[in-house]
């Protein structure tokens, strides 16, 4: 696939483009809109893919909840290891599709890590994610951003407060999700590990609130992102903040995502993965 037709995609995935302007675009580099169609097919998201822990593993419990919120209710699929041990929480924050199959997946991936795993729905206040997470970017738009905000700051206290919690809480988000586990480190007293996957940077003013530890996950081929690191680390320096960064050269925005065949590089995926956990491991459960 040329880096022409990968970058529209990743526009289209970013909400940048609506669909119709996504299949023109495409027509124009395939050469026609027969070739377009004929390619479209190759370049969807499959929810299958996503299903790397099984929905039904007898290893944990796994269900959808409902927690108190600034916004009223909030919708989250919450999972953890079967047994009455108790056990650091994580809250997981999805990408810009909302609370899908793959993000369910990837809360499960953390549960048998041996971690309470909760990813609340942010779309909750709209009705939550609709079935098709394709209609999804289109209603981040129309959330209260301080709301939205202390909605996830919730999901920490939610955790942190769980009859199975350690008291210790951590976050890890994707995309958009990356961008709020940032807030969640600035916002929330209560998270003491933040991984942010290719996530938009806090402004520099509110890098002082942070007190958390950061894992921070960039893309090299990301340049919409990584503008913003330059005066992210200088402000997390001048502060004192305890972080880490990875630059993965070669994987685009969204390398994680297995059900975006277009962008997610297994490389980059498995070596981030690896150590997203050892860092979890290491805040919050020492």
């Amino acid at each position: 696939m040329s880096q022409e037709i990968a970058d529209l995609v990743g526009k289209c995935c970013d909400g940048l483009l609506d669909r119709r302007e996504f299949v023109k675009r495409l027509a124009l580099i395939a050469g026609s809109a027969a070739v377009a169609d004929a390619l479209l097919p190759l370049l969807g998201r499959d929810a299958a893919w996503a299903q790397i822990t099984a929905k039904d593993d007898a290893r944990l419990s796994a269900e959808s909840i409902k927690y108190p919120g600034e916004s009223g209710e909030v919708r989250a699929y919450f999972a953890r290891s079967k047994g009455d041990a108790k056990l650091a929480g994580v809250v997981v924050i999805h990408e810009n599709r909302g609370l899908n199959a793959h993000i369910e997946d990837v809360t499960r991936r953390i549960a048998l890590e041996g971690f309470l795993a909760m990813a609340p729905d942010a779309l909750s206040p709209l009705g939550g994610t609709p079935e098709d997470s394709e209609k999804a970017p289109a209603l981040f738009g129309q959330l209260d951003k301080e709301k939205n905000t202390k909605n996830f700051v919730a999901a920490a206290k939610y955790l942190m407060t769980h009859p199975l919690s350690t008291g210790k809480v951590g976050v890890v988000g994707f995309c958009w999700g990356g961008a709020m586990a940032n807030q969640m480190a600035v916002y929330s007293p209560d998270v003491v590990a933040a991984v942010p996957y290719y996530g938009a940077a806090p402004a520099p003013e509110d890098v002082p609130k942070i007190k958390a530890s950061l894992l921070l996950h960039y893309a090299g081929i990301d340049e919409r992102i990584n503008a913003g690191i330059p005066a992210f680390e200088a402000a997390l320096k001048a502060a004192s903040v305890n972080y880490k960064i990875f630059m993965y050269e070669g994987a685009q925005h969204a390398f994680n995502n297995d059900t975006a065949p277009t962008r997610y590089n297994k490389d980059a995926a498995q070596l981030a993965w690896q150590r997203t956990i050892s860092f979890l491991k290491e805040k919050l459960k020492t």
